[in-house]
């Protein structure tokens, strides 16, 4: 060992067992909200947040101590990080940069959050349930007030927004989400409006009925499975609202809702979060126990999800090796439809009200509102109690559709309780990077629709974790669009394919 080395080794060693108990924290943390989320007791819900709540406290105390302040101060020297290893340095710069936010926080205001949106979530579940924005809004009001002291400690980057926008997806503005979404607008606007006047909807009868759960649930784990989940490090569950938690990559946990007369739903649902899951079961094994053992923004992480969601999960090869099995899984719902029909039904363009089950293309719509809401939310002032009247509007301009009740409206969504404002943007982010990585998929391998066609996954799934899932945090999203790609996120390549798609689909230009 060097000089330099050997002069830092007792602070980087204490360091690395800091960081590795911090995460051993967070993992007892997340296998505690997935079982509050899945199955715990109602009546037991009010303790557990207060369980919860402590051992965040307890996690935030340890990530924001004076020794680990000192630890990092040593340590984010520029001649001790240039002597580091590669995963020792970037866990120090990702450290540091999380405790210098996180240290402007009382600790007690940080565990009082927690308990807040612990109990917000289940409080939102019978929310919807009920159809009662008014018994939820009291909790998201306060959400809404310990989201803007926070901003006020950490200090406003551009505008309040950007500074919830940039823990999410480190880089991003509202300035360049504003200029993406208006290239979105510009042209996906026209190509919704030429094919509502086109007039001529694939048929969806078959999509009609009642559907066997059991037989759902037997259908989504062979989908994963082909996919590439590895179910001896994951499982499958039921939530309210879809979701996925990575534990470690040995232990990924991700949960859909089955409806007995929507096929679609918890199917598209638990390809989604499989696509989350791929990410979480294949980072290298030497980031396991470490703060970069996650997806590096939730914008690459949702390509992932939408990618396999959307790019494979709704493309035509994928149903012609797969149909067949879904017909024998529903024996006689689905004789006499090929799987160019059901390709069709399943990629129906039309306005609707529920974002997780909006088409490819107006999902995008769905994200701009509820961007446009949440700046209003943080720039602008708008409170809790204007959100219903303001939700409703915003549907009825964008897609000429109202909701007829909060529980198909603003009560729709799970983020909200949980506190995740500034998240909804990483999804039309991650459609947009994962055309980009499809695009370049393909232009690699030519033959990449014929192979998912024969139901060959793997490569593709491969190839991701070569150029995605294994870095984790190692590699900010830029560098992750920019090596894979080689060129950085552009909007144009998702308006290419939606355009191909949905032209071929309806026949546009005939």
């Amino acid at each position: 060992m060097g000089e330099l080395q050997a002069s830092f080794a007792a602070e980087l060693e204490r360091f690395r067992e800091l960081t590795r108990q911090i995460k051993q924290y967070e993992e007892i943390l997340a296998t505690i909200y997935w079982d509050m989320r899945t199955g715990a007791p109602r009546k037991g819900i009010e303790l557990r947040s207060e369980a919860y709540g402590t051992l965040s406290a307890e996690t935030f105390r340890l990530s924001t101590s004076p020794e680990m302040g000192d630890l990092l101060e040593r340590l984010t020297q520029p001649d001790v990080l240039a002597a580091l290893g590669a995963v020792d340095r970037k866990q120090a710069e990702e450290f540091h940069k999380d405790y210098e936010r996180n240290r402007k926080l009382p600790p007690e205001l940080y565990r009082e959050y927690v308990v807040l949106t612990s109990q917000a979530e289940s409080a939102w579940e019978e929310a919807k349930a009920n159809n009662d924005y008014p018994g939820f809004a009291p909790y998201l009001e306060k959400i809404i007030e310990y989201n803007r002291k926070f901003i006020e400690l950490w200090g406003i980057k551009g505008s309040p927004y950007d500074t919830l926008l940039d823990m999410y997806e480190p880089g991003m503005t509202t300035s360049e989400l504003d200029r993406l979404f208006g290239e979105l607008r510009k042209r996906l606007v026209p190509l919704a409006d030429a094919i509502a006047a086109r007039g001529d909807k694939p048929d969806t009868a078959f999509l009609q009925g009642t559907f066997d759960v059991v037989s759902q649930k037997s259908f989504s784990k062979f989908i994963l499975q082909q996919m590439g989940f590895d179910f001896d490090a994951g499982r499958l569950d039921e939530s309210v609202h879809p979701f996925a938690t990575g534990l470690s990559p040995g232990d990924v946990r991700i949960t859909t809702r089955y409806l007995p007369h929507d096929l679609t739903s918890a199917l598209f649902g638990s390809i989604h979060e499989g696509g989350h899951a791929l990410y979480e079961q294949n980072i290298a094994p030497e980031l396991a126990g470490t703060p970069l053992c996650t997806g590096t923004s939730m914008g690459i992480h949702e390509s992932q999800s939408r990618l396999w969601e959307n790019m494979v999960g709704r493309s035509l090869g994928f149903w012609k090796r797969y149909f067949p099995d879904l017909q024998k899984q529903f024996p006689g719902q689905l004789d006499g439809v090929t799987a160019e029909q059901f390709y069709r039904g399943i990629n129906v363009v039309e306005p609707s009200l529920i974002r997780i089950e909006a088409d490819e293309l107006t999902y995008n719509l769905h994200i701009m509102i509820r961007y446009e809401i949440e700046k209003m939310i943080f720039n602008d002032g708008l409170t809790a109690a204007e959100l219903p009247a303001v939700w409703n509007a915003k549907y009825k301009e964008a897609l000429g559709i109202e909701p007829g009740s909060d529980a198909e409206g603003v009560l729709q969504d799970v983020h909200w309780s949980g506190g995740s404002f500034g998240y909804f943007p990483s999804y039309s982010l991650g459609n947009m990077y994962a055309a980009q990585i499809m695009n370049k998929a393909k232009a690699l391998r030519p033959d990449l629709e014929e192979r998912i066609a024969d139901g060959e996954l793997a490569p593709l799934k491969e190839w991701l974790t070569e150029g995605v899932y294994r870095h984790g945090k190692m590699k900010n999203p830029s560098e992750i669009i920019e090596d894979i790609t080689g060129e950085p996120l552009k909007s144009s390549y998702l308006c290419d394919y939606l355009e191909r798609k949905y032209r071929e689909i309806y026949r546009l230009g005939e």
